[in-house]
């Protein structure tokens, strides 16, 4: 059976969580569960134990009590759920305009227009030479 320990301190490592299960019975893994950037944990691990009844006392004995300073939650794994493959980003975007003269600028944007009049000279860029 696999079960999922959550709320665990992030001190806590792989050693530890064994430790912690294995007067219950024979512990096939167990793991704390890290961020693949950092390395430091998440705060919650899975333990995996080849008897379900022995697995099942665990779980009702360990949950809700304090492992290293801490009240951890223990249950039963549930299998991963299938999450749409992700494309990446956030759903498109598109061009934002941006940058030197990009997007719907309009109007005089610098430069010196050559006239008085404040308005468009007839190109985005106000008749500017720098360009």
């Amino acid at each position: 059976m696999n079960i999922f320990v959550a709320n665990l301190s992030f001190d806590v490592n792989d050693a530890d969580l064994k430790e912690l299960f294995v007067e219950y019975g024979e512990i096939t893994s167990a793991r704390v569960i890290s961020d693949k950037f950092t390395g430091k944990s998440k705060g919650y691990g899975f333990v995996e134990m080849s008897d379900d009844a022995a697995a099942q006392k665990a779980i009702d004995e360990l949950n809700q009590c304090e492992f290293d300073g801490k009240e951890i939650a223990v249950t039963e794994a549930r299998p991963r759920e299938e999450r749409p493959a992700r494309t990446g980003g956030f759903g498109g975007g598109g061009n934002r305009g941006g940058g030197y003269g990009g997007g719907n600028a309009g109007g005089n944007r610098g430069g010196y227009s050559g006239s008085n009049s404040g308005g468009n000279s007839g190109s985005s860029r106000g008749g500017s030479s720098r360009y």
